[in-house]
């Protein structure tokens, strides 16, 4: 998949599957939605959530989003995380949820939801593996 077709693949809002390491198992791999913006995959959690202490061990993280229909398509990036942001902005969170709610949904569900521990997660990929019916 050409460079700027990989990148507005990974813009468009689908579920993704973050997966990262975990000691004498195989890798915790977990639906998540997700932002890209300005070359950054970001994904909010709970910074005491499972995925977010192994990410804070591994020090990085993948994240695979596919085109469940025909043409079937993927993207999966790795790599290091670069953002780590306690106490995530408001509008931080319902830019990110809005990508999969309509506007007012996704600011009832950012207020319902948002916890004292909540963290914005940031990796700018370092490698990209992609694949469409034409590849």
């Amino acid at each position: 998949m050409p460079v700027q077709d990989r990148i507005e693949f990974l813009a468009a809002p689908r579920v993704a599957i973050l997966a990262v390491t975990r000691e004498n198992r195989g890798p915790l791999a977990v639906p998540v939605w997700y932002d890209f913006r300005d070359g950054e995959v970001l994904v909010w959690t709970r910074s005491s959530s499972r995925k977010a202490l192994l990410i804070r061990k591994a020090g990085r993280f993948t994240l695979a989003v596919q085109h469940p229909e025909p043409p079937y398509g993927y993207v999966t990036v790795e790599g290091p995380v670069t953002t780590w942001q306690p106490d995530p902005a408001r509008a931080d969170l319902v830019r990110l949820t809005t990508r999969y709610l309509p506007a007012d949904a996704a600011a009832r569900f950012v207020d319902n939801t948002r916890t004292p521990d909540a963290v914005l997660l940031g990796m700018r990929p370092e490698s990209w593996i992609s694949g469409s019916p034409a590849s």
